[in-house]
């Protein structure tokens, strides 16, 4: 296993290719929508997706918040693995995956030289996307905001912020050790 800048693959020796297992993508970079609905991603953010700038990336709904999430397809694919996983006959299954690929866009090009991609205006209207935006590189995706509302959900979350990550982190009977000490 080899750690690439932000990605970290294997080389697969039956098929002579690298493999990329996870993206580490990070930052936060303000740019513009244009009128169309076009966002030039800046230099940093671009070169952070040059192992796959030539692939097709998915844009979508986010699940939890107004804004949108940008995926390179092959993150893509893996996410839905994991909700097909979760298939059954239920009207709960059927609304979650009608409102997870609800206005989805499977074949987004991002250019390699400009680093302009294009989002479709129904998702423009969803995240009520104006002008300012926000892009928020997190793991695996990268999260496509309005400013405005970027920031008030920041600042929403600023009182609960340190117990979240107090409940996330705290070894209570989970798998993560504190610094010093053993599981």
């Amino acid at each position: 296993m080899v750690k690439c800048g932000d990605f970290i693959s294997i080389f697969d020796f039956n098929s002579n290719q690298r493999i990329l297992l996870a993206m580490n993508l990070m930052g936060q970079y303000d740019c513009k929508a244009d009128a169309k609905g076009r966002v030039t991603l800046p230099t940093a953010l671009k070169n952070q997706l040059m192992p796959v700038i030539n692939e097709d990336f998915v844009i979508k709904r986010a699940v939890f918040q107004k804004c949108l999430e940008l995926y390179p397809k092959s993150e893509f694919d893996g996410l839905m693995l994991q909700v097909r996983a979760k298939r059954n006959i239920s009207r709960d299954y059927d609304l979650f995956f009608r409102k997870f690929t609800a206005g989805m866009k499977k074949d987004v090009k991002v250019d390699s030289e400009t680093g302009r991609l294009q989002i479709p205006k129904n998702l423009i209207e969803f995240a009520g996307i104006e002008k300012e935006v926000v892009l928020n590189a997190a793991d695996d995706k990268i999260e496509i905001w309005d400013k405005d509302k970027y920031e008030a959900v920041l600042n929403e979350s600023e009182d609960i912020y340190p117990d979240v990550a107090e409940k996330i982190f705290s070894n209570n009977g989970s798998d993560i050790s504190q610094p010093g000490t053993t599981t």
